[in-house]
């Protein structure tokens, strides 16, 4: 198994490819620092979201995080639009 320190995060060309699918006109480029900046804020994003899933597991005194943790604090996170 990896070490826990081990860092982890995203493909550089599976965000470009992600930024690029909203792209309305296929003359819209894509920098390799717009890449790198966005594949930094989806990391962060996602480790804010694990640690508050975790967090709300642990006012619940659950020993794991299932997905009802995550969609409790989906608000916080501003991701619910129904």
């Amino acid at each position: 198994m990896a070490e826990k320190d081990a860092e982890v995060g995203f493909k550089k060309e599976t965000v470009s490819k992600l930024l690029s699918s909203f792209f309305k006109e296929d003359k819209t480029r894509l920098s390799g620092d717009a890449t790198l900046l966005m594949t930094e804020l989806l990391k962060i994003f996602v480790q804010e979201a694990a640690v508050r899933s975790l967090k709300q597991a642990e006012s619940e005194d659950c020993d794991r995080v299932d997905v009802e943790h995550f969609e409790k604090i989906l608000p916080q996170l501003q991701l619910l639009d129904f």
